[in-house]
């Protein structure tokens, strides 16, 4: 049986289970996992009656439905489908390379990521609420363009400023690009995961909700409590200290 079974054909059935692990990785992320696991189960009912059991009328109603699963797919996932094509075009596979061909370590000035975490320490001392948004291999220009552009450089006291209760830009969230704040006021996309705790405000469903979207890190304060929490990869750490904060700013992915 696998007398004719070469390395091509392992290489063939290693990028396969890879594929489906991502898209599952990315159904979890979202919540949509049971969704997911639906779908498989279908198939596999599928086959089995059509190709297995040879049950014939059973067997075309579930292939006429399967017919249109292409599109059913689409509609139900599309929001993944969007974030799997936005991941294969970042910057990743081009940094890998880079590191592979470059002489020795960089070191990397992080200086602005003190002043971010210096800022959220100062805001959760005072409550004040903030959502921040770091960016990452994935370019962030539409949520951008939902807010105000400000490009400016870092400091603990602009940040402060822009989430102060009475600023204009103080209930959106704030983009840093670089060593930049890009813009602030902006509108984020808001978890639909039914997973998250109840008493969870707009804030982190939005930090959470881009979290899901991009591979951005998302840092959000709570102004009810004034604890920090961190969102990345779908994921979020809540009531983190100021130490913890800056250890995840500064992990690789």
């Amino acid at each position: 049986m696998f007398s004719h079974f070469g390395i091509k054909d392992f290489i063939d059935v290693f990028l396969v289970a890879l594929l489906l692990y991502y898209l599952f990785r990315l159904v979890r992320i979202s919540g949509m996992r049971p969704l997911f696991t639906g779908v498989l189960v279908f198939v596999i009912i599928w086959v089995l009656v059509s190709q297995v059991f040879k049950m014939e009328l059973i067997g075309s109603i579930l292939s006429q439905i399967a017919n249109v699963g292409p599109v059913l797919l689409i509609v139900l996932f599309q929001d993944e489908i969007r974030r799997f094509l936005m991941s294969l075009g970042s910057k990743k596979s081009l940094k890998f390379v880079a590191k592979l061909f470059s002489n020795g370590k960089q070191e990397k000035d992080n200086s602005h990521l003190t002043a971010i975490v210096l800022a959220c320490m100062n805001m959760s001392k005072m409550n004040t609420g903030a959502l921040i948004v770091i960016q990452g291999d994935m370019n962030l220009a539409m949520y951008e363009e939902t807010g105000e552009m400000i490009n400016a450089d870092i400091s603990p006291r602009l940040i402060e400023n822009i989430f102060f209760k009475n600023s204009p830009l103080h209930d959106g969230a704030m983009i840093i690009a670089g060593k930049q704040i890009k813009a602030a006021g902006c509108i984020l996309p808001v978890s639909q995961n039914p997973n998250i705790p109840n008493h969870l405000g707009l804030r982190h469903r939005a930090g959470l909700g881009l979290s899901q979207e991009t591979d951005a890190k998302v840092i959000i304060v709570s102004e009810e409590r004034g604890k920090i929490s961190y969102a990345h990869q779908g994921k979020l750490k809540m009531n983190i200290s100021p130490e913890d904060l800056q250890r995840l700013l500064l992990q690789e992915d």
